[in-house]
């Protein structure tokens, strides 16, 4: 999770993104910091984020946003 944060840090300086509950409910991620995260994960973790995980709930919070790449780890 570390190489998360680090990556949501470089995106965001400042952010308490481990504490934060509501990324996208309360504006602090918007669409196209979401994509670039996207394709930051896809680099980062080697998997592959289709359109439909790009979905609010996948990336309201740090603890979603972990569990969306151990599933598509998993998957792959």
């Amino acid at each position: 999770m570390e190489e998360l944060l680090e990556i949501l840090e470089e995106l965001k300086p400042g952010v308490d993104f481990k504490n934060n509950q509501h990324l996208i409910d309360d504006g602090v991620l918007e669409s196209l910091e979401i994509i670039s995260l996207a394709s930051e994960i896809n680099d980062e973790f080697d998997v592959e984020l289709s359109v439909a995980d790009i979905m609010p709930e996948n990336f309201n919070s740090v603890d979603a946003i972990w569990a969306l790449i151990q599933k598509l780890q998993a998957e792959e």
